[in-house]
């Protein structure tokens, strides 16, 4: 049942989508239930239709080509990620966190620079990849303890536990604290969503008060005794005499709890329900193991965990002929991108074996993924991990439901049947 607020709200999308179907023969409703749940037939209408869409209720420009979306990305000269550079409402302006608390994600040039060449320092490949059996067993400990043949929901069993552990490992967070760390991670998240409302606001605002209460002794603790986890190296890095400094180091871990956990929550029950969906692509890759790595690509333009992000013009400029005004705000839509058939052959259709496959997933340009060797890694463990213990998997639900949001596209649960093996 909708609230009278929700109900409100849904109305007066509803009022001003109908002036953009009247325009363009189609409308961009973010807080649709229904574009939620698939909103692939409406990126196929903006390409065929709109491809360079104005939405009232976004406030922005949306893009959808993929040249278009790959061109935004790449130029930071004149797409910036900091949001109060754009022409904002005043419910925009209001549900922004407070500006000292701003990410990365959200930074331009000369913070932005700043921040990344220090935060690479702490994420090498080395390090990396010296968490590849870690995970593995982590993956395994959490499938002992399903009922394979009476069914078990694989987001409450592994999609959702296994990255919050893997990013709490890196932490160096305790093991009893990890589904308090879960919840954190999906209570802040909803400020990535251009629907969050007042009240997921406060709760996101508290929710960062307790994260930061939470490690600041800890990440004291570290300045003195540096253990081998990734906080410790937060704290230690240092580039040309800078460090970051407390409230920096503090944005930087909020933001690795949601990037390196909600997405890659995404992308594990996104990929499997996309392999569900298609079981003779399932099926090569039981044959052809060695395909998986490319899978994990496939899956990651498929279905991606994040399906939009946001830029802000910063001087006039024009993106392939269309000119856009300094001020402009402009919403790339990954998931619409990554299905343009001027760049993916037959896009609408699932290939494990694709072998190009310039999906725009984990970004580009200076906000290209810092944590894509981590995603692509527990995405490749994970398959592995379920195609070796389970010789037949089985879809309890062939409409399994999606959460809210235009931003990170998610199941609610996949509840599944498997033979072991």
């Amino acid at each position: 049942m909708r609230s009278m607020r929700e109900t409100a709200r849904f109305l007066l999308a509803h009022a001003a989508t109908a002036g953009e179907r009247w325009r363009t023969g189609v409308a961009y409703n973010p807080l649709s239930t229904r574009m939620a749940q698939d909103p692939y037939p409406v990126y196929a209408a903006m390409h065929r239709l709109s491809p360079v869409h104005r939405s009232r209720l976004m406030n922005a420009w949306l893009f959808v080509r993929h040249a278009d979306a790959d061109a935004i990305l790449r130029d930071h000269h004149h797409f910036g990620s900091d949001p109060r550079k754009g022409r904002l409402t005043r419910r925009q302006q209001a549900m922004l966190p407070p500006a000292d608390e701003f990410t990365m994600l959200a930074l331009d040039p000369p913070d932005h620079t700043r921040l990344r060449a220090l935060v690479n320092k702490a994420f090498t490949s080395r390090a990396i990849n010296g968490m590849e059996a870690h995970i593995r067993a982590t993956a395994a400990t959490l499938l002992d303890k399903v009922d394979a043949a009476q069914g078990f929901d694989l987001m409450a069993a592994l999609a959702q536990p296994l990255p919050v552990t893997v990013v709490a490992g890196m932490l160096g967070v305790p093991a009893g604290d990890r589904d308090r760390f879960k919840l954190w991670s999906a209570q802040r998240a909803r400020l990535l969503e251009p629907t969050v409302d007042r009240r997921e606001r406060a709760v996101a605002m508290r929710v960062g008060g307790a994260f930061d209460g939470y490690f600041r002794p800890i990440m004291a603790q570290r300045r003195i005794e540096p253990r081998g986890d990734i906080l410790s190296a937060l704290v230690q890095a240092e580039d040309e005499g800078e460090r970051l400094t407390e409230r920096e180091t503090l944005n930087m871990l909020r933001l690795l709890l949601i990037a390196g956990n909600e997405t890659t929550t995404n992308l594990i029950g996104n990929g499997m329900l996309a392999l569900l969906r298609n079981p003779d692509q399932l099926r090569r890759l039981r044959e052809d193991p060695g395909l998986i790595p490319l899978a994990v690509e496939e899956l990651m333009r498929y279905d991606p965990p994040a399906q939009a992000t946001f830029r802000r013009t910063l001087a006039d400029c024009a993106v392939n002929g269309f000119e856009l005004r300094r001020g402009d705000n402009v919403v790339v839509l990954i998931g619409g991108a990554n299905r343009d058939a001027q760049v993916f052959d037959d896009p609408e259709r699932l290939d494990v074996g694709r072998a190009t496959c310039p999906h725009l997933t984990l970004g580009r340009g200076i906000h290209f993924c810092l944590g894509a060797p981590l995603a692509r890694l527990e995405g490749r463990i994970v398959l592995e991990t379920l195609l070796e213990r389970f010789p037949a998997i089985e879809l309890l639900d062939d409409r399994p439901r999606f959460r809210n949001g235009v931003v990170l596209r998610g199941l609610k649960s996949l509840p599944l049947r498997c033979r072991r093996s």
